[in-house]
Parts: C-alpha cells; sequence; structure tokens
C-alpha cells in the first residue's frame, strides 16, 4: 500500500431522515442500515482500507460518538479520530484534517468521504479513488466525484462541467444547489450535470493553499495551533479554538470559488443514502415490490412497502401500499413513501 494515501471519514451526521432507527445518540452511520452485517461506518471503513493504510485512515466525528467509533473499528486507535467540539460543518473540520496530515507526511494525497454511503462496485470505486491520487499528484488540481444523473432527483446538488471537455477530468463551470423539479428536469437534459456526491480527493498541499486563499481567516485560527497538532496539545486547543471557525461547508468555502477544479464521471452505481426511500431503492424486494429488513412478515395484498423491524419481529401487514413502517425499541413510524421528507419535521413534534 501506499504510504501517502490517506482518507477522512465524515461521520458526525445524525441522519435526522432515519428516525426512528437514526437518533443524535446513535445516528444512522452507526447502525446496519443495509441488513448486511455491518454498519454503514465499519463499511466504509473496509472499503477504503483496501487502498489506504488502515492508520492512514481518520475519522471526523463528534466528541459524543467517540466510544461508538472505538467500539465498531477496534483496529484503529484514538489517534485517528477527531473529535469536533462543536458543529461546525465540514469546512472547518476537513481543514483540521488536512493540517494534521501534512504535518505527518507533506506529500500526502487524501480523499475526503462521507461515513453512510451505498457503493455497490467497490472495486471500480478504488480504481477511481487510485487514479483520482495519481492525477492529484502530477496537478495542483481539486477533484470531485460526480454521479451521472438517471432521474431528475431534486435531493441532490449539482456540479455542471463544461461540455466541450473531453478529458477524464472534467473543468467544473458551477456547483448548483438543490433544484426545483423543472430545473432539474433541464439539468438532466442538458447532458453536462452531475449528481454533487461529496466525495473530494486532492494532495494535502493544493487542499491547505485553497484554504489559505480563500478562508485566510480560518486558516490564521488553525494556524495559531499548527505545532500542537499531533501532539498531547492538539485536544486543549480545539477544544478552545475550534468553535471560533465559521460554520460554512467545504462547497461554499472552497469548492465555489477555486477555479483548479476538476470532476470525474464515476461508473460506479452509488447512492446517498439519505432518506428511507434511497435506502428502499438498493435493498433486494419480493415479487410485490416489497422491501424487509429484519422481519419475518406475512403480506398480504400489499405492494411497494418498506418495513424495517428489529431482528425476528414478526409482522403481518395487509391492504398497504407504498408505506415506509419502521419499528425501533419503543418507537414507530407509519407514513406513505411519497411523504418521507416530512419525517425531520414530525419528528421535531414529538
Amino acid at each position: 500500500m501506499n504510504n501517502n494515501y490517506f482518507a477522512v471519514i465524515m461521520a458526525g451526521g445524525v441522519g435526522s431522515r432515519f428516525w426512528p432507527v437514526s437518533t443524535s445518540d446513535f445516528p444512522k452511520q452507526f447502525h446496519d442500515m443495509l441488513g448486511t452485517g455491518e454498519t454503514l461506518l465499519q463499511k466504509t471503513f473496509n472499503r477504503l482500507s483496501k487502498l489506504i493504510p488502515k492508520e492512514n485512515i481518520l475519522l471526523l466525528t463528534n466528541e459524543k460518538y467517540e466510544s461508538i467509533c472505538l467500539e465498531q473499528l477496534p483496529e484503529i486507535n484514538k489517534n485517528q479520530i477527531l473529535l469536533e467540539p462543536a458543529m461546525r460543518n465540514t469546512a472547518p473540520c476537513i481543514l483540521y484534517a488536512g493540517l494534521k496530515i501534512k504535518k505527518q507526511n507533506p506529500e500526502a494525497l487524501m480523499i475526503v468521504a462521507p461515513s453512510d454511503h451505498w457503493i455497490e462496485n467497490e472495486t471500480l470505486f478504488l480504481d477511481h479513488v487510485k487514479s483520482s491520487f495519481e492525477f492529484c499528484a502530477a496537478n495542483q488540481q481539486l477533484v470531485t466525484l460526480g454521479i451521472q444523473p438517471t432521474f431528475p432527483n431534486t435531493g441532490y446538488g449539482y456540479i455542471e462541467f463544461d461540455k466541450n471537455d473531453q478529458d477524464i477530468y472534467k473543468k467544473v463551470n458551477q456547483f448548483r444547489e438543490k433544484p426545483d423539479y423543472e430545473t432539474a428536469k433541464s439539468f438532466v437534459a442538458a447532458g453536462n450535470f452531475l449528481w454533487n456526491a461529496g466525495i473530494f480527493i486532492w494532495s494535502v498541499q493544493t487542499i491547505i493553499d485553497a484554504f489559505e486563499k480563500f478562508q485566510p481567516q480560518m486558516f490564521s485560527l488553525f494556524m495559531t495551533g499548527y505545532e500542537k497538532l499531533n501532539t498531547p496539545s492538539e485536544k486543549a486547543f480545539i477544544q478552545t479554538h475550534y468553535g471560533e471557525s465559521e460554520n460554512v461547508s467545504i462547497d461554499y468555502a472552497i469548492m465555489e470559488k477555486a477555479e483548479n477544479i476538476n470532476i470525474m464521471s464515476a461508473s460506479f452505481d452509488w447512492n446517498d443514502l439519505g432518506t428511507w426511500g434511497s435506502l428502499y431503492q438498493k435493498l433486494d424486494k419480493d415479487l410485490n415490490q416489497n422491501a424487509v429488513i429484519n422481519a419475518q412478515v406475512v403480506l398480504e395484498d400489499a405492494s411497494g412497502n418498506m418495513l424495517r423491524t428489529q431482528k425476528g419481529k414478526q409482522v403481518i401487514i395487509k391492504g398497504l401500499s407504498d408505506f415506509i413502517i419502521v419499528d425501533e425499541d419503543n418507537k414507530l413510524i407509519i407514513l406513505p413513501r411519497s411523504e418521507e421528507q416530512a419525517i425531520k419535521t414530525l419528528v421535531s413534534k414529538l
């Protein structure tokens, strides 16, 4: 394995649209959402560790999830878990990780990946990552992997690339926020828009240079503690100063401003598993398109349902179609699949 390869897994989200399984105390990335025997975090770590040395994989998460990370990934040590004392979106934590990695290895190449994505062809994914590492080692470019849209999805951001660019790594024209349906249709029809998967690859020096240029205040804040990174003094510095950084995403802080951005159209099948509906799309289904996780079921006159219970629960469903039914401990949700975006609002009323 190449010791210049590093990974940063972002594992701090709450996943509120996966209630009642995902809660702020135990979010979706720590659950076996697909019923495979591995949590989403474990799947992501194991996928990346096929290319990247395990000791070079860092986790970015909230400090209250430290014990869960160590329990689920016993092969890592505490120094590989970067604990955020305050939620400040993705830009500050990526800069924090980048500076730690640079201090350890100035020649490092790094991938930033969410902990909760579903990727079908892992070999193809790793081929894309390795190719992007090599591209970034030879060019001072920031790379993002984009997903070819299969329908006008309004839940994803889009990235527009130059139509005339015939290279594998195409120059990005602009990032576009989550569109309404008609705008999403126009993006898909145009042919030069990809879904923003939130997967980024770059050399550690190139991303740090971008922060210095476009986020000088944040860069200066973290540089005041640079000598303390990777030492026993790091924790106190982060506890004291991390919350002073701006609450801003990497897209807005860097990617929408920088000019040295390229996008590679990914060939692997991908899903961000952001909702029960997106999970439903990736699960095996019976002849009536019912997807069932864990339950022992009798289904009559039932179709298109997404059902998840605790292991072995006996469930009878009759006369119900296109519903989400999830039972977890003392919590139960039953609602039409078409209404899944309402879950976050409904949970806030409890």
